[in-house]
């Protein structure tokens, strides 16, 4: 064989002699597809990593209610059945507390607390609305024999509605509730002062309108009429104020409080805040960091599936109201049950038929025909009317 004829067969095609064969450059795609690969692989599993931290970081900061589990335990029996399979009703309690971070100043910490707002929010079964009835602190109600926080156990007590937040707890406030009203409290939620402020600073304030300027030193608020967007601490002052706005009374605070919270699910519904992960963490963020719950809704899959339900219910049938109530025969600065309207409301909720409310319809009583759907199946019943407001209302219109 000739030297050419050597040569030419050393570097035919194929040879490892030239560094641009068919052969290394297909070797060097594979080796770019296989660090493409493996840079996907390890951003996936960053990301991974990452909402896990994070998933393990917000569930991590709701505090389960053990206590109030064990002693509603303790009184199975006597509890009320719930009625309707996916209908749902939950406690929520507004917690006075002056201990822990953000809540000192406030006031001075006695080591007791009171229930500063309660709100019994009603889920109707295929979560077609949603119905929030505050019930008033100074109502006199009958307070069972509860546990306090020591061991020791309470008589039972005629007394105002927020003495069972303090004599037993959470615990104590539901079995009142439950006998006040009849209804299942399928689960509950406590939030303190600070819990309050941090969601609304989450979701950038939240719009109300004043129809006058505030100058309230005690709440710390000093407001102009007109449109105002309220930053956490605001919000806090304005829907805890009591002497200086309105006409001094727990009625218009409770109205200013449900206006409130109106306005709140208004705005996160309008801004995608239920349905946007990036504006929805901020906003799980600092609420569960100053939530107590009980063991049920004490993860994020708990509140997810909570939260989830309220996503797509018009603002016109989010509800808000306040349980019949008039001045008490004995003290005209408490309350008592106006009857037979609050049964009757307790009896809507119980069997998740519709409520219907107006602004300025009669105080407690009256009616007007349903435009709802009945859970059953019957044709729409005129129903009580009672005084409240929703949602989708615009207080400055």
């Amino acid at each position: 064989m000739s030297r050419d004829a050597g040569v030419s067969g050393g570097l035919g095609p194929g040879a490892g002699g030239c560094g641009w064969g068919p052969g290394v450059v297909r070797r060097r795609r594979r080796r770019w597809v296989r660090y493409g690969v493996g840079a996907v692989a390890l951003l996936v599993v960053a990301s991974g990593v990452a909402g896990w931290v994070l998933y393990a970081k917000l569930d991590g900061n709701i505090t389960p209610d053990e206590a109030a589990a064990a002693e509603l335990g303790r009184y199975a029996k006597e509890r009320p059945t719930a009625l309707v399979k996916d209908a749902r009703n939950i406690l929520l309690i507004g917690s006075d507390s002056r201990s822990g971070s953000g809540n000192r100043e406030y006031g001075r910490d006695s080591g007791t607390e009171r229930s500063d707002t309660t709100i019994l929010l009603h889920l109707a079964a295929g979560r077609r609305s949603a119905t929030a009835v505050s019930i008033p602190r100074d109502l006199m109600v009958d307070v069972p024999s509860c546990r306090r926080s020591d061991g020791t156990r309470t008589e039972p007590m005629f007394a105002m509605f927020n003495y069972a937040f303090q004599a037993g707890g959470s615990a104590c406030t539901i079995r009142t509730v439950e006998k006040l009203t009849g209804i299942r409290v399928d689960h509950h939620v406590v939030v303190d002062f600070s819990g309050f402020k941090e969601m609304v600073d989450a979701v950038d304030g939240v719009e109300v309108c004043l129809k006058e300027p505030i100058r309230d030193k005690a709440a710390k608020l000093r407001l102009p009429a007109g449109r105002v967007r309220l930053n956490g601490e605001q919000a806090l002052g304005y829907v805890r104020a009591r002497k200086t706005l309105g006409n001094g009374s727990d009625t218009d605070r409770m109205d200013r409080q449900q206006r409130f919270l109106g306005a709140l699910f208004t705005k996160m519904q309008s801004n995608d805040v239920l349905l946007n992960p990036v504006k929805l963490y901020p906003v799980l963020d600092a609420a569960t960091s100053s939530l107590t719950t009980d063991p049920d809704l004490a993860s994020l899959r708990g509140l997810y599936a909570l939260v989830r339900g309220l996503r797509d219910i018009p603002t016109e049938r989010v509800q808000f109201l306040t349980v019949p109530r008039e001045s008490y025969v004995y003290n005209a600065n408490r309350d008592q049950l106006v009857e037979p309207e609050a049964e009757k409301l307790f009896e809507l909720l119980r069997t998740d038929r519709p409520v219907t409310v107006a602004p300025e319809g009669p105080s407690n009583s009256g009616s007007a025909q349903s435009t709802d759907h009945e859970p059953y199946g019957s044709s729409p019943s005129p129903v009580p009317t009672f005084r409240g407001n929703t949602a989708a209302e615009d207080t400055c219109a």
